[in-house]
């Protein structure tokens, strides 16, 4: 019987019978050239289009969170948390969440959705990137106009003032809310616990950069085709971003969720870093109600890379559909 490549058992046998007696099967084996696979991960960032506007995911790493535990999912059993992950072959030991930055070329302006983690290590060795991923780009830090700070949380905008105090990005003008503003540079706060210890470096961060901050307004078009609606709970000024060119829109809904698996299945689970978090649930389930009714995609800052899909209904929560990326413009 022949085999789809049109060779028999005989043929075969007969062939191997061959190679083994003359010493034939090393002489015949096909030469391979030598490589060696670079070391390092190759450059993370991610091109796509919002209508007209050059759009682009660039990473500032990732933070591993240690344990996933109630305290940081308030409402879901252990056991709902630890089934859930490793059902979906995550680790419950360590929460691995992605910094996803917002990058767009509007009218030949660059703007940056927030700047990452700077140079703490508070949440692990690999956050910190986007500085090298911008360099791939061909950007530097000097080539930014316009920051948008989502929230003042360390992942956010710590990377705004180098640790000699040197301006990160000297040329760009930044836009946060009032509210975020002054709680996070409120030195009253610095004895209060957890929140008092991010007082401090955030002031290194923030009041430098004073003169420069535009306080942004509920429902106000900040930069062309930027709305910001605001979302709070996670912080007091938590601030989510509809992108808008032509009949394309992306809403970049910053903290809203952390999670694409246990905060999506369920949404009423109350984030332990939130400021507020019966206020950070009622902004979620408003704001994903809002996407799943007009179908409108979503970039999400700690979701697996690039963080782009679609938001559905599945139950009682929602559900994260990735974008197909594309790999050709």
């Amino acid at each position: 019987m022949l085999d789809k490549f049109g060779l028999s058992r005989r043929s075969l046998l007969a062939g191997a019978s061959l190679m083994t007696a003359g010493g034939l099967a090393s002489s015949l084996r096909p030469a391979f050239a030598k490589g060696v696979l670079p070391p390092a991960q190759v450059p993370a960032f991610y091109r796509f289009q919002i209508g007209d506007i050059d759009a682009a995911v660039v990473s500032d790493g990732e933070l591993s969170l240690g344990p996933a535990k109630t305290d940081m999912f308030n409402g879901i059993s252990q056991d709902l948390i630890d089934t859930t992950l490793t059902d979906n072959f995550l680790s419950s030991q360590n929460l691995v969440l992605q910094e996803n930055i917002l990058l767009l070329n509007i009218g030949g302006k660059l703007v940056l959705f927030d700047v990452g983690s700077g140079t703490s290590k508070a949440f692990g060795p690999n956050a910190g990137r986007i500085a090298d991923n911008l360099k791939a780009l061909g950007i530097t830090r000097a080539d930014i106009d316009a920051i948008v700070l989502t929230h003042a949380h360390p992942d956010h905008c710590w990377g705004l003032v180098a640790d000699d105090g040197a301006l990160n990005f000297p040329n760009a003008q930044i836009f946060l809310t009032e509210a975020d503003y002054n709680f996070w540079t409120d030195e009253a706060k610095i004895s209060l616990p957890f929140i008092g210890d991010f007082i401090a470096p955030t002031r290194k961060q923030l009041v430098p950069n004073r003169e420069r901050i535009t306080f942004i307004k509920d429902g106000a078009e900040i930069l062309p085709g930027v709305v910001a609606m605001f979302a709070p709970g996670h912080t007091v000024g938590h601030t989510v971003f509809m992108v808008t060119s032509g009949s394309k829109t992306l809403c970049l809904i910053a903290d809203l969720a952390h999670h694409h698996l246990l905060t999506m299945a369920n949404p009423k689970v109350e984030f332990g870093f939130d400021t507020d978090r019966k206020q950070g649930v009622a902004s979620r389930i408003r704001v994903f109600d809002m996407l799943v009714a007009q179908r409108l995609p979503m970039l999400a800052y700690h979701f697996p890379w690039p963080g782009i899909g679609q938001v559905v209904k599945q139950g009682e929560g929602y559900r994260f559909i990735p974008v197909v990326q594309q790999t050709v413009l």
